[in-house]
Order: structure tokens, then C-alpha cells, then sequence
């Protein structure tokens, strides 16, 4: 680990993007993030594997810069299924099947906006229009579904999330399911902030019908962002 790469231990010695660093150097100095860097590495010394591959864990940050943030979509954990997760919250590597969660994510996104669903699920174009895709937690075992919650990476999110709130330039939090709106209640001030907060049930196929079909989260994300004098994004570009 260099120099430059000082708060890393947590991330498997990836470097932490330069706009996030200041705002997650406290809890990447903190012992809780330096356990989860020690337990990742006797996990993989193990011949335990562990989604997504090195390189690709901070993808969501790489991508989204702070200061580009406009839109946080909070996810659970990776998926953890060969060639699937790279990085972002709900997307997968182009050539894998689009999961269902995200396949619901697409049908509201053609009932909101008339936006066709691509033949893939990879959402970096996304990412790189200002909408940050972020687990709560940021690696996975293979096979195992949040095999690495209260592991130490919900510290250093909530720190990614709380970072977002705490700008002057309004944003839009979509807080898909329980489990990305207590992560939301999390960080303090935020459900009382400037920024545009839309709740609704998960996209996943067991939710979706409750209310995240129709929410027209995406339309309502855009019309906000104009408002405020803010590029919208264009959902199609994927």
C-alpha cells in the first residue's frame, strides 16, 4: 500500500477515490475499518471468493464523484453470482442476465418515462451522470447473500451517504425497501435536509407490486433536479 493509499486497508488496498477521501478518512482510520481490511484478506487467504473482484469494490465512488452527486440509489450488498457485480448497486457486467430486481427497475422506468430497456444491466452510464449506486455493504461471498453485513463496511457507507447530505446542492435519496430507508435514518438531519427524499417498496419481484410499480420516482428525480437548476438524467443513457 503506498504512500497515497493510506486509508485503503478496508477497501483491499484500492485507493479511495480523491473527492471522497476527506469524508471517509475518519472512519477509514477508525479500528473497525482496519478489521474489515485484516478479515477480507484472511477471507481470501482462505480460498474463500468474494464479489466483486479487487479493483472494482469502489467502483460506485470512482464513477459518481462527491461533488458530481445528484441522485443516491442505496442497495443492500452485491450480488453474489459469477460476473455479476462490478461495483454499483443493482447493475451488472454487460453479457449477464439482467436480475429481476433490476428488471422491474426497467419496467417502471418504461411506465414513468417511455425509456425502452436496454439489452444489458450494466448502469454506468448512470453513475456517470451524477447518480450514485451504493450497497451498504460493498463485498460479497460467493453464493452467500449478505455474508458481509456488520462486517464494517455500513460505517464507512453511512459515512459515503452522510457526506452526500451534508452538500448545499439539493439531491434525490431513492430509498428502495426497509433496508435503504433505516440506512437513510441513519444520518443525521437528512430526512428533515434540502434534498429530495422518495420512498418506496424494493423493485425486487416479492415488492414490487406493493407500490415501487407506478411510484414514478424517475420523473419526479428529474422534475426536482430542473427545479433546482440541476442537469437531469437521462435514464436511458446506460
Amino acid at each position: 500500500m503506498s504512500g497515497s493509499d493510506s486509508h485503503a486497508g478496508a477497501e483491499g488496498a484500492e485507493a479511495v477515490p480523491e473527492s471522497w477521501r476527506a469524508a471517509l478518512a475518519p472512519v477509514l482510520e477508525a479500528p473497525e475499518a482496519r478489521r474489515l481490511g485484516a478479515w477480507l484478506h484472511a477471507e481470501e487467504a482462505g480460498g474463500k471468493t468474494i464479489y466483486p473482484p479487487r479493483g472494482s469494490r469502489l467502483r460506485a465512488l470512482e464513477l459518481t464523484p462527491l461533488d458530481a452527486v445528484k441522485v443516491v440509489i442505496l442497495g443492500q450488498d452485491p450480488y453474489h453470482g459469477p460476473g455479476q457485480a462490478h461495483g454499483l448497486a443493482f447493475s451488472v457486467q454487460r453479457g449477464v442476465r439482467v436480475p429481476p430486481s433490476l428488471v422491474n427497475i426497467y419496467k417502471e422506468l418504461a411506465s414513468d418515462c417511455g425509456v425502452t430497456a436496454p439489452g444489458h444491466g450494466n448502469l454506468e452510464g448512470w453513475a456517470r451522470q451524477g447518480v450514485l449506486l451504493l450497497n451498504n455493504a460493498l463485498t460479497v461471498e460467493a453464493g452467500q447473500a449478505g455474508s458481509h453485513q456488520k462486517r464494517g463496511w455500513e460505517a464507512i457507507t453511512d459515512a459515503a451517504v452522510a457526506a452526500v447530505a451534508g452538500r448545499r446542492e439539493p439531491c434525490v435519496f431513492l430509498l428502495w425497501g426497509s433496508h435503504a430507508q433505516k440506512k437513510a435514518q441513519r444520518v443525521p438531519g437528512l430526512m428533515q435536509s434540502q434534498h429530495l427524499i422518495l420512498q418506496a417498496p424494493h423493485p425486487s419481484p416479492l415488492s414490487a407490486h406493493r407500490g415501487f410499480l407506478g411510484c414514478g420516482h424517475f420523473s419526479r428525480t428529474n422534475a426536482f433536479l430542473e427545479e433546482n437548476g440541476r442537469q437531469p438524467i437521462d435514464w436511458g443513457c446506460v
